[in-house]
């Protein structure tokens, strides 16, 4: 048996702030990528909110930013697109797999006890 079995080292701290954790769940449900105002309406971010997760994704090479020029009202606009590397998709799949086995042993944890598995409203 492991020394620690419930250390969950692959519990990566960049991907695991909850705001990052949201834009790589909608960046991986999009493979040719997403619009920055797309994503800043999918995960309720601030665009300064915003440009900080991703500027901390682009660091960890989980996020490629492009800048291009998009169509709109009048010609053409920045537009500036966020993808998943090919790195921060096996990365994110990685850490999917550790937090699965933390649900896996709080649930066998729960039925140890014999507790219920779903918080119940008192």
């Amino acid at each position: 048996m492991p020394e620690a079995p419930f250390a969950y080292d692959g519990l990566d701290r960049v991907i695991h702030e909850k705001a990052r954790l949201g834009l790589l769940t909608s960046l991986m449900a999009a493979p040719k990528g997403l619009a920055f105002g797309d994503l800043k309406q999918l995960c309720g971010l601030t665009d300064g909110n915003l440009s900080r997760h991703l500027q901390v994704l682009q660091e960890a090479g989980l996020v490629e930013i492009r800048k291009g020029h998009g169509t709109g009202r009048g010609g053409t606009r920045p537009l500036t697109t966020c993808h998943l590397t090919q790195a921060g998709r096996t990365r994110f799949l990685d850490y999917l797999a550790v937090l699965e086995q933390v649900v896996r042993d709080a649930a066998k944890a729960a039925e140890t006890a014999n507790l219920p598995l779903v918080a119940r409203p008192a």
